[in-house]
Parts: structure tokens; C-alpha cells; sequence
């Protein structure tokens, strides 16, 4: 999928890292959710992370305020601080965990781009080796504890049920709304 225009974004190549390159100083720190865990740094960071920009094209999770994949702020050398960390479970290695760290405390998107992350990884899990991807929000965004309550549904629902689409259709059932939200129905992925 073609990135598209956005006020915030700029085509300039040289403010981004390129996906083989591992930059630690150019990536959030791993946060809670993958404390005590195997975190992937270096080639195995780079794989996961390019495979991650494909499925990520082909699901269309794509920041909207920066007009690119969502991998991308990984390479995004104006926001270090953001973007996702991995770590395959200690007890658990087909188990891989993804923490995002939002550029603010109070990202709009978060919830849905978290949701999107989950549904491609999850959704052709056949592309990468880890049976599971569970997925989180770091703690400093502000509605982090009802984004990731409702990760945590997902991941249960997709847990016993193998299936991507019966995880979200049950975790939507019903007239939730999205956190933070005023009204509005939740997000279908």
C-alpha cells in the first residue's frame, strides 16, 4: 500500500533508519510487558520488524498523522521514543509479545492501530514462526488500561479459538465503545 500524504509527514529519507539496521537509541525501551522476557534485538529485531512492515502494508495499518506504515516509526528517527519492541515469552517461545509505545501520551490512534497490529500479525500468523502475538500498549498512554483490557480480550478469545475473526467479532459483540471515545461504535478490527 502506497503511504499517503499527511501534514505531519515528510518524504524525506534521511530522517528515517532503514528496516536491516538495528538503531537501539532510535527505538522505545522495552516497557512491563515484556519485562523478564527474551527481547529481540539486532537480526532477530530487523526480521520480525521487516516482515512486520509486509503484513502491515497488506492489513493496511498505516498511521494516519504521519501518512506511513506503522513500521515505519520504528525508523522514524524524530520520534526514538515510539514505535514497537519484541520478546518471545521466557516460558513460551511461540509466543511473541509486542509492545507499542504511542509518540504521546495521548495518541488518538493507539487503540486502533494496536487492534490493526494484532489482527495482521494474528491474521496470517502463517508468515512468521510464533503461533501467537500478543499485543499492548505501553503504560504511558493515557488510556492504556482500557486499550489494553480490551487487547487482552482479543488475544484470550483468539487463544481458544484459533481464529482471528471470531476474536474480534465476539470482542465487539454488543454496543462497547472505544476508550476515551465519546460515542461512536468500537473499531470492526
Amino acid at each position: 500500500m502506497p503511504e499517503f500524504p499527511s501534514p505531519f509527514s515528510r518524504a524525506d529519507d534521511s530522517l528515517f533508519d532503514r528496516y536491516h539496521e538495528f538503531v537501539p537509541e532510535n527505538l522505545p525501551e522495552p516497557g512491563p510487558f515484556l519485562d523478564g522476557h527474551d527481547v529481540l534485538t539486532d537480526d532477530r529485531h530487523t526480521a520480525f520488524h521487516r516482515l512486520t512492515k509486509r503484513l502491515f502494508d497488506e492489513r493496511g495499518v498505516y498511521d494516519m498523522t504521519f501518512g506511513y506504515n506503522l513500521a515505519r516509526l520504528n525508523l522514524d528517527d524524530r520520534h526514538p521514543a515510539a514505535g514497537y519492541r519484541y520478546a518471545e515469552e521466557t516460558d513460551d517461545s511461540s509466543t511473541l509479545r509486542a509492545e507499542f509505545t504511542p509518540t504521546t501520551p495521548f495518541c488518538p490512534q493507539s487503540h486502533t492501530l494496536t487492534i490493526g497490529s494484532f489482527r495482521a500479525w494474528n491474521g496470517l500468523s502463517d508468515r512468521h514462526e510464533y503461533d501467537r502475538v500478543r499485543v499492548r500498549v505501553h503504560p504511558m498512554h493515557q488510556q492504556s488500561t482500557a486499550i489494553n483490557d480490551r487487547l487482552d480480550e482479543l488475544d484470550a478469545r483468539y487463544r481458544d479459538t484459533g481464529r482471528i475473526d471470531e476474536a474480534s467479532e465476539s470482542a465487539t459483540a454488543g454496543s462497547r465503545r472505544q476508550p476515551g471515545s465519546a460515542g461512536g461504535e468500537q473499531s470492526p478490527f
